[in-house]
């Protein structure tokens, strides 16, 4: 029987617990932090505590590792701590403390994408797989040695919702196998290659406005990578912020300005994309459903009606 501390938060945490539970072993304490009114932490936000609460497991709230946690910790005696979307630094004193030590739960295919949002930079990039990584946990942030993968294929239109609901499903199975390996001693582990290993930072407002001068599908793109619950891609029109739902690429082509609001096409609002060279005509981004500021989502051939222009500079 081996005794299980979890660290997590949001759903990743949840279903981590949630396998944790199932596996059979001693979970003897469940780690997470505080409710947020943060709107990134109201997505995807299936509560650890009230699981945990639900089967008599010993909850701990923090927000980072402080000596109350710590001490929690080491009273709870544990061979191993289960870590997935705790969103502070862990210390070594912590992490090493398990006779297992610690192993880290990670939405994306390790070495690649370690940091922030990897799913969502995973889709901009066009990669053709995502996945989940469990690793042992060290003092480089996801870059502890493999111990087990799982990976999916990214569809042709897939968006980040539907990629990040796929992966979470990937880690119960993820967590029971490797927690069945680690308690009859045939767990293994290999090194992460330096070499493949990439880093992304957070997103922000930033990341999801949208430039013209990009080429019509990669717009595409970042509409469907910034869809709900998401911060979704954004224009302003006339002093209105405009956030797109849904487009889809021109099958005509239209010259001009990048930026340019023209005419209604293929049920939507044709806006011009960038091209290969000034003026020369490309395929369109067509706005088909926006969500204006007040809340409200609207065709976007009621919302532009015979308005033509320009999009508003930054």
């Amino acid at each position: 029987m081996v005794r299980v501390v979890t660290f997590g938060y949001q759903t990743w945490g949840h279903r981590t617990l949630t396998a944790a539970l199932k596996s059979g072993h001693d979970v003897v304490l469940a780690v997470t932090h505080p409710t947020s009114s943060h709107p990134y932490e109201q997505m995807f936000s299936d509560s650890v505590e009230d699981l945990a609460q639900a089967h008599g497991v010993p909850v701990h709230v923090a927000q980072r590792a402080d000596d109350a946690l710590i001490d929690a910790v080491h009273q709870a005696k544990p061979d191993v701590i289960l870590a997935n979307n705790w969103r502070t630094w862990l210390p070594k004193s912590v992490f090493d403390l398990p006779t297992h030590g610690t192993l880290n739960v990670h939405d994306s295919l390790l070495p690649e994408y370690a940091g922030f949002s990897p799913v969502l930079w995973a889709l901009l990039n066009r990669e053709s797989r995502v996945g989940v990584t469990v690793h042992r946990m060290d003092e480089t942030l996801d870059g502890g040695p493999i111990v087990a993968q799982q990976a999916i294929p990214v569809g042709p239109s897939a968006t980040t919702t539907e990629l990040v609901a796929a992966t979470t499903e990937l880690i119960e199975p993820l967590v029971l196998s490797t927690l069945s390996a680690l308690a009859e001693g045939t767990l293994t582990d290999h090194q992460q290659d330096p070499a493949r290993a990439t880093y992304f930072h957070k997103r922000s407002d930033r990341e999801s406005r949208i430039d013209f001068t990009a080429s019509a599908a990669d717009i595409e793109l970042l509409v469907r990578a910034q869809s709900d619950p998401y911060p979704n891609a954004h224009f302003r029109f006339r002093g209105e912020r405009l956030r797109v739902i849904r487009a889809h690429v021109s099958r005509g082509r239209f010259g001009g300005t990048p930026g340019r609001v023209t005419v209604e096409c293929e049920g939507g609002i044709a806006v011009v994309c960038g091209s290969d060279a000034p003026n020369r005509p490309a395929p369109a981004i067509v706005l088909d459903r926006l969500r204006l500021d007040d809340g409200r989502e609207v065709p976007a051939t009621e919302y532009f009606g015979t308005r033509a222009g320009y999009v508003d500079e930054i």
